[in-house]
């Protein structure tokens, strides 16, 4: 099956696949942040240089990032945490990263990955995601990652 476009409404990307793989086990992998760039298809995801064991909401965790071919690093915090549903942490800038996993059986699930960017404010929208063209390539991402993460299972 091929990545999905979702609605999710204005200032959200978000994409959807069914994954051959219990939600408990994909939920294992998104909720630690040192496994990210296992499954990052934008290419920017590095190590985690600093993450708890375990995430709640209110977790902080700082990742190794690289873009146009600087490296640079960020620190996200949890801001949803539900075990084998949902987990989302926000970015410095103010947009979120959403991953909903909904059991379709023992051993199928829905995998929803959204970019999130509502809260961010009106400038810092246009000029840090839709001026630059963050929106497309964050689509663009997020389709490689679910695509990488069917994959995986398949």
């Amino acid at each position: 099956m091929a990545v999905s476009v979702i609605d999710a409404g204005p200032q959200q990307v978000s994409r959807s696949v069914e994954v051959s793989a219990p939600a408990t086990e994909l939920f294992g992998i998104v909720a630690d942040p040192r496994r990210h760039h296992e499954l990052d298809g934008s290419g920017t995801v590095g190590q985690n240089i600093r993450t708890p064991d375990h995430l709640e909401v209110g977790s902080r965790f700082a990742t190794g990032m690289r873009m146009f071919g600087l490296p640079y690093r960020i620190t996200s915090t949890v801001t949803k945490f539900d075990p084998d549903t949902v987990v989302e942490w926000r970015h410095p800038l103010g947009h979120r990263w959403r991953w909903e996993f909904v059991a379709l059986s023992p051993r199928s699930t829905r995998v929803t990955e959204t970019f999130d960017f509502r809260s961010a404010g009106a400038i810092r929208n246009l000029l840090n995601y839709k001026l630059p063209g963050f929106i497309k390539a964050n689509a663009k991402g997020i389709e490689a990652t679910l695509q990488r993460l069917q994959d995986r299972y398949s």
